[in-house]
């Protein structure tokens, strides 16, 4: 018998059989939330109650058929009247009951059961007389709305049902529903679980169902094509997965670990086909209401829709910037991070386990270690149960020994990816340019072996080694843009000196019999501009520093001007020319003593300069950056310029000078005339980067010391007194930076020798070509260690795995808690393999980080493409036939290219279809061979195990005779403008969720 019988089909029973059959069932009835229970009009329900009471089958009161009548609004849409009462105008009777009454009676014809639910509300349980009614429609026709009723404790799904049914819609087709709130907006319906009425539907409100489109992307969401027609767009049909990804702003780390994600088969697939949708969690308080799982599908689906060059991840990155604030914003990130956070985020909005139950952890307590781990994978399972964990997820044993009592703690922990070590050398290769005393040497470039941890001075007693010159009489500094950058002090660390800097070590001189006092001086060279600065409020000149600094120790008795003039022309006889009688240099001198009294060598009136002396050493250092653009190219007989790369983002040391007193860094002893230096080779010009270098302090010396003449000699004898030849340059007391400020001049304070003294030579124009020969000056030799081709490191892949198991002690900041000492103990730690996933993820530890370091590992490390074998570094030796085999196939690596800071991502993929190998570089995508895969960037490898590897279902492409068609076709090469920055999208997304 149904509910819809419209006539008796059975002989009913005795009229006492049916009263006492409907009494029954009527007292033994409970509401219970989800039976059905039927509206009955009281008039007839009554009127049966009469008839077998009576006892009488002929009797008047006889009430036919089950007639609901009263209880419409309407006999064509039979929508019941409004404000019914129970007992009043209708009866409820369980559905037991109303199945017998409809057999005994039957009912009127056309009329519907009004079947009803109970559902248990906030606060009782009762009988729904009246469901939720809603509007229902489809993304692409709203216009055509269907009005069906639902219970509130039908689920979400229960309405997706409905309104296939309604819509024919086809079987398969993936679909989402939308609450309309109000005239603009609208709300996903995400959990297909959730009831009518927790997710707050009412009578009179629609629901919008779309269905995803061919392309992977959503009717709602369809990026909008900026540079192409819609019908190009859709007219494109390309290799399923072989998609770029745009970078959006720095996101190439983001888009490297999806590319080895959506080539991971067994995750790609389980999205493809729509597994994830009866799995997604909602209630998870770890997870993230299933928003990431559903932002991952959405560009996996996209990306292996075969109708895209590439896929704009925008929607994607908004959400993982919402559930993890450190991707906020445009910064560079790490590639493994992002894998770690997005492999927990899916676990967890697609863990099946709804409802985690406490378990307490258990220590072996020498108990047989296969008891152990079986206990703790099936304890693991318990509480973490999803495709992640299917996929990813292994065991390792691992064993730690408090130092004081021997206490053992054995415990097995899962694992989704193994961080691996790499061999560090304790050594370090540093190059470095060595500046002979003799003035006619050229720089030398030397490269020196040093400790990686050393300071200093073991740089200069690597470089005695080499030069036969004593550690005590070098003096390292760092040269950048023709100033010194920073002079280093023999105590200081290397882990300050960066391989891109441009080292010079200077030789001074020995110190004499005489115990006279010796000061490190700092040397410039400065040209004068041909014109004087008339607008900025003086007549005084502007000067532009250029060549090569030079360190020298001067004893200070010889800080007059004509000594010093003496000095600094024999140090440099290299490559300045000394005047001969031939050369008419009688000095104008007026013109001179104007030079002298207005610009003090430096462009003081200069209001820019001066600013800039004030702003500090980044902002000089940029200012002479602009002035100084070109550099004398080198003389091809000899070797290269010195060629460093400071980078202005990353200032590793303090910058500046402000090394400790001279006379007591440096080794006693001057310089005599006789044994003058050269000097150093030239930077090219490189960006400026930040210092903080430590200005002169402005105090006065006596008139010895002072480069020019003295203040209070009148002028009329100081005419006198410099008829004589021209000096080829003047000298001048600087700060740090090369600059002059106001009060060093003459009569003014000039060189401190309470900090590192600085000075310039300034030249003019035509004295300087006349005399000063540019390309001598930048030549350089090579010494015969640089003819040793640099090795790189290469390591074996194992070797890394062999360190990952190796025995270690935890460090201070991380101690182990030893139960018998009741105290933290830094005790020894061995990690051990003990059983591996099907997808095996192997981050290899490129950066390092140290209290005294911060380096990339840039060593090659050789890993196998196929046959990984896993077996000799399982703890357990002998494998069951149960367990799976331990030989592993590469299918994916993530690249990282560059420093610490700064860098690029890419990635290689083997497609899981066709088996071709493929590199990803953001919204590029190019055949890759498989001898360019292993290479020092490699940072993340991604294996499968070998008997889960699936043959390829598609041919292999030819990658060496396609057409260009066809490559078209399989490769996308959209262009996005750069790797890192000011990438244009090829398309914008709308999304209205």
């Amino acid at each position: 018998m149904t509910a819809n019988s419209r006539c008796p089909t059975a002989e009913p029973p005795g009229l006492e059989t049916q009263q006492r059959e409907i009494d029954s069932l009527l007292r033994q009835c409970e509401l219970r939330a989800g039976d059905t229970w039927y509206m009955v009009e009281r008039r007839w329900y009554e009127q049966w109650k009469e008839f077998v009471e009576t006892g009488d089958q002929n009797s008047s009161s006889f009430p036919g058929q089950i007639d609901n009548t009263e209880l419409f609004d309407d006999l064509d849409s039979f929508h019941i009247k409004d404000r019914l009462v129970e007992n009043e105008d209708f009866m409820l009777v369980p559905a037991e009951a109303w199945h017998k009454l409809l057999s005994w009676y039957g009912m009127v014809d056309g009329q519907p059961p009004l079947e009803r639910k109970v559902v248990d509300l906030p606060s009782t349980v009762k009988v729904e007389i009246y469901p939720i009614e809603l509007f229902l429609c489809l993304h692409s026709n709203m216009e055509n709305v269907v009005t069906l009723q639902f219970s509130r404790t039908d689920n979400i799904y229960t309405i997706q049902r409905a309104m296939c049914a309604a819509f024919a819609v086809p079987v398969g087709s993936e679909c989402r529903l939308w609450m309309k709130s109000s005239d603009s907006s609208c709300e996903r319906l995400r959990n297909m679980h959730m009831s009518v009425l927790d997710a707050c539907l009412s009578t009179g409100m629609t629901v919008v169902m779309e269905t995803r489109n061919a392309d992977g992307t959503w009717p709602s969401s369809r990026p909008q094509i900026m540079r192409n027609s819609v019908e190009e767009h859709d007219s494109y049909r390309g290799q399923p997965g072989v998609c770029g990804l745009t970078n959006l702003g720095n996101t190439c780390f983001m888009n490297s670990a999806l590319q080895c994600l959506s080539n991971t088969p067994p995750l790609t697939e389980y999205f493809l086909r729509n597994s994830y949708l009866d799995e997604l969690n909602f209630t998870n308080p770890l997870g993230m209401k299933g928003e990431i799982a559903e932002a991952y599908a959405d560009v996996i689906k996209q990306m292996w829709s075969g109708r895209h060059y590439s896929v704009v991840p925008r929607i994607f990155k908004t959400k993982v910037g919402h559930f993890a604030s450190q991707f906020l914003g445009y910064q560079q990130h790490d590639s493994q991070e992002l894998l770690s956070f997005l492999l927990d985020g899916l676990h967890e909005d697609l863990n099946r386990v709804k409802n985690k139950e406490y378990i307490e952890l258990r220590d072996a307590d020498g108990r047989a270690d296969q008891e152990v781990a079986k206990e703790a994978w099936r304890n693991h399972r318990r509480r973490n149960d999803s495709v992640i964990v299917d996929t990813f997820h292994g065991l390792f044993k691992s064993t730690l020994i408090c130092p004081e009592c021997q206490k053992i703690s054995v415990t097995f922990d899962p694992f989704c990816y193994l961080s691996v070590p790499l061999p560090v050398s304790k050594e370090r290769i540093m190059e470095v340019f060595f500046v002979s005393l003799d003035p006619h040497a050229k720089p030398a470039q030397h490269r020196v072996v040093v400790p990686k941890a050393g300071k200093v001075s073991d740089l200069c007693a690597a470089l005695a080694e080499m030069t036969d010159v004593p550690p005590s009489q070098m003096v390292v500094a760092d040269v950048f843009n023709h100033r010194f950058y920073k002079i280093y002090t023999s105590d200081e660390s290397l882990s300050c000196i960066l391989d891109r800097d441009d080292i010079f070590v200077y030789e001074l001189s020995m110190s004499g019999e005489q115990q006279e006092e010796q000061v490190l001086l700092a040397l410039y060279l400065r040209e004068r501009s041909h014109y004087r600065d008339y607008g900025s409020g003086s007549s005084s000149y502007s000067t532009t520093l250029f060549g090569h600094p030079l360190l020298l120790s001067v004893p200070r008795s010889r800080f007059s001007q004509e000594a010093l003039y003496d000095l600094f022309l024999q140090r440099l006889a290299r490559y300045v020319r000394p005047p001969d009688p031939s050369d008419q240099l009688e000095e104008e001198e007026e013109e001179e003593e104007q030079y002298r009294s207005q610009s003090n060598g430096i462009s003081d009136g200069d209001e820019e300069q001066k600013e800039e002396a004030k702003a500090g050493p980044s902002h000089t250092q940029a200012r002479h950056a602009e002035l100084n653009h070109t550099q004398p190219s080198l003389d091809g007989s000899d070797s290269d310029t010195p060629n460093g790369s400071h980078n202005q983002t990353e200032p590793v040391c303090p910058a500046g000078t402000d090394s400790a007193d001279s006379t007591s860094d440096v080794s006693p002893g001057g310089l005599s005339p006789a044994e003058p230096g050269p000097e150093p080779a030239a930077r090219q010009p490189q960006q400026p980067r930040d210092a903080t270098e430590e200005e002169l302090e402005e105090e006065k010396l006596d008139e010895a010391c002072s480069p020019c003449s003295p203040a209070n000699e009148q002028p009329a004898k100081r005419r006198a007194h410099h008829k004589r030849k021209k000096n080829l340059f003047t000298i001048q007391a600087v700060n740090s930076n090369g600059t002059t400020e106001r009060g060093m001049g003459e009569g003014g304070s000039a060189v401190s020798f309470s900090s590192q003294p600085y000075v310039a030579i300034d030249w003019d124009p035509e004295m300087k070509k006349r005399f000063y020969n540019e390309n001598e000056a930048e030549k350089y030799v090579k010494h015969s260690s640089m003819d040793v081709p640099l090795q790189q490191t290469t390591v074996q892949l194992q070797e890394c795995i062999e360190l990952f198991t190796t025995v270690e002690t935890l460090e201070e900041e991380n101690p182990w808690y030893c139960p018998v000492c009741k105290k933290h103990q830094l005790a020894t730690k061995k990690l051990d393999l003990w059983s591996l996933p099907e997808v095996l993820i192997i981050h290899l530890k490129r950066f390092s980080y140290t209290k005294l370091t911060r380096e990339k590992l840039e060593s090659v490390v050789e890993f196998p493409l196929r046959d990984l074998d896993f077996s000799g570094f399982l703890l357990r030796k002998t494998v069951s036939s149960e367990e799976p085999p331990s030989c592993y196939d590469l299918i994916a690596v993530s690249n990282h290219y560059g420093g610490l800071r700064d860098g690029h991502y890419t990635s290689y993929a083997r497609h899981k279809d066709n088996g071709q190998w493929y590199y990803f570089d953001d919204s590029k995508v190019t055949f890759a061979a498989e001898e360019q895969i292993v290479t020092s960037a490699a940072y993340v490898l991604f294996y499968q195990r070998k008997d889960k590897i699936r043959k390829p279902t598609l041919p292999t492409p030819n990658t060496s005779s396609a057409p260009t068609a066809q490559l078209a076709n399989d490769i996308t090469s959209c262009s996005d403008g750069g790797t890192e920055a000011g990438v244009a999208a090829s398309y914008i997304t709308m999304e209205t969720d």
